[in-house]
Protein backbone atom coordinates (compact mmCIF):
# COMPACT_ATOMS: atom_id res chain seq x y z
CA UNK A 1 0.00 0.00 0.00
CA UNK A 2 3.12 2.49 0.73
CA UNK A 3 3.83 2.17 -3.01
CA UNK A 4 0.56 2.92 -4.56
CA UNK A 5 0.21 5.64 -2.08
CA UNK A 6 3.63 7.09 -3.09
CA UNK A 7 2.22 6.40 -6.68
CA UNK A 8 -1.22 8.27 -6.43
CA UNK A 9 0.50 11.23 -4.32
CA UNK A 10 3.07 12.10 -6.91
CA UNK A 11 -0.14 11.33 -9.52
CA UNK A 12 -1.76 14.17 -8.37
CA UNK A 13 0.64 16.17 -7.39
CA UNK A 14 2.00 16.20 -11.59
CA UNK A 15 -1.46 16.74 -11.90
CA UNK A 16 -1.38 20.26 -10.25
CA UNK A 17 2.16 20.92 -11.70
CA UNK A 18 0.37 20.47 -14.73
CA UNK A 19 -2.87 22.67 -13.86
CA UNK A 20 -0.36 25.19 -12.78
CA UNK A 21 1.48 25.37 -16.25
CA UNK A 22 -2.33 25.55 -17.69
CA UNK A 23 -3.33 28.54 -15.61
CA UNK A 24 -0.27 30.33 -15.40
CA UNK A 25 1.34 29.69 -18.93
CA UNK A 26 -1.15 28.56 -21.21
CA UNK A 27 -4.56 29.65 -20.49
CA UNK A 28 -5.08 31.85 -23.56
CA UNK A 29 -3.60 29.26 -25.74
CA UNK A 30 -5.20 26.08 -24.20
CA UNK A 31 -7.89 27.25 -22.99
CA UNK A 32 -10.33 27.76 -25.21
CA UNK A 33 -9.49 23.93 -26.15
CA UNK A 34 -10.27 22.40 -22.87
CA UNK A 35 -12.78 24.62 -21.82
CA UNK A 36 -15.13 25.17 -24.92
CA UNK A 37 -18.07 26.46 -22.89
CA UNK A 38 -16.33 29.31 -21.93
CA UNK A 39 -16.80 32.42 -24.63
CA UNK A 40 -13.56 32.75 -26.19
CA UNK A 41 -13.27 36.39 -25.90
CA UNK A 42 -12.84 35.82 -22.03
CA UNK A 43 -9.75 34.48 -21.65
CA UNK A 44 -7.78 37.15 -22.16
CA UNK A 45 -9.61 39.24 -19.98
CA UNK A 46 -9.16 36.78 -16.95
CA UNK A 47 -5.53 35.64 -17.73
CA UNK A 48 -4.50 37.00 -14.57
CA UNK A 49 -7.50 35.61 -12.32
CA UNK A 50 -6.09 32.27 -14.22
CA UNK A 51 -2.57 32.71 -12.94
CA UNK A 52 -3.70 33.23 -9.51
CA UNK A 53 -5.13 30.15 -10.04
CA UNK A 54 -2.61 28.32 -11.37
CA UNK A 55 -0.46 29.38 -8.37
CA UNK A 56 -2.65 27.89 -5.79
CA UNK A 57 -2.65 24.24 -8.01
CA UNK A 58 1.37 25.27 -7.62
CA UNK A 59 1.01 24.94 -3.61
CA UNK A 60 -1.09 22.03 -3.38
CA UNK A 61 1.56 20.26 -5.44
CA UNK A 62 4.12 21.89 -3.60
CA UNK A 63 2.71 20.27 0.06
CA UNK A 64 2.34 17.21 -2.09
CA UNK A 65 5.70 16.63 -3.21
CA UNK A 66 6.31 18.07 0.30
CA UNK A 67 5.27 14.61 1.89
CA UNK A 68 8.26 12.64 -0.10
CA UNK A 69 10.71 14.07 1.98
CA UNK A 70 9.36 14.13 5.41
CA UNK A 71 10.78 11.06 7.25
CA UNK A 72 8.18 10.78 10.27
CA UNK A 73 5.77 8.47 8.99
CA UNK A 74 3.11 10.29 11.48
CA UNK A 75 3.66 14.00 9.85
CA UNK A 76 3.57 11.82 6.61
CA UNK A 77 0.51 11.09 6.93
CA UNK A 78 -0.76 14.01 8.45
CA UNK A 79 0.66 16.40 5.75
CA UNK A 80 -0.65 13.32 3.12
CA UNK A 81 -3.94 14.03 4.33
CA UNK A 82 -4.08 17.96 4.67
CA UNK A 83 -3.34 18.40 1.28
CA UNK A 84 -5.56 15.46 -0.61
CA UNK A 85 -8.35 16.97 1.49
CA UNK A 86 -7.66 20.33 -0.04
CA UNK A 87 -7.32 19.10 -3.40
CA UNK A 88 -10.59 16.67 -2.81
CA UNK A 89 -12.38 19.82 -1.87
CA UNK A 90 -11.27 22.05 -4.86
CA UNK A 91 -12.25 19.53 -7.12
CA UNK A 92 -15.80 19.64 -5.75
CA UNK A 93 -16.36 23.25 -6.04
CA UNK A 94 -15.00 23.49 -9.27
CA UNK A 95 -17.08 20.79 -10.08
CA UNK A 96 -19.94 22.57 -9.21
CA UNK A 97 -19.16 25.68 -10.52
CA UNK A 98 -16.84 25.57 -13.61
CA UNK A 99 -16.76 22.13 -14.88
CA UNK A 100 -18.16 18.65 -13.85
CA UNK A 101 -15.23 16.98 -15.18
CA UNK A 102 -12.84 18.43 -12.98
CA UNK A 103 -14.33 16.05 -10.23
CA UNK A 104 -12.83 12.89 -12.23
CA UNK A 105 -9.34 14.69 -12.57
CA UNK A 106 -8.75 16.18 -9.01
CA UNK A 107 -11.50 14.81 -6.96
CA UNK A 108 -11.19 11.23 -7.39
CA UNK A 109 -7.41 10.91 -7.22
CA UNK A 110 -7.31 12.81 -4.63
CA UNK A 111 -10.05 10.58 -3.04
CA UNK A 112 -7.96 7.47 -3.73
CA UNK A 113 -4.91 8.55 -2.56
CA UNK A 114 -6.73 9.70 0.69
CA UNK A 115 -7.69 5.87 1.14
CA UNK A 116 -4.35 4.29 0.06
CA UNK A 117 -2.65 6.48 2.66
CA UNK A 118 -5.21 5.92 5.31
CA UNK A 119 -4.84 1.97 4.75
CA UNK A 120 -1.16 1.77 4.19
Amino acid sequence: MQIAATIVIGLVAFIHIYILWFEMFAWTTRGPKIFGGFPKDLFEPTKSMAANQGLYNGFLAAGLIWTFFIENAEWQDNIAYFFLACVAIAGIYGAMTADKKIIFVQTVPALIGLALVFFK
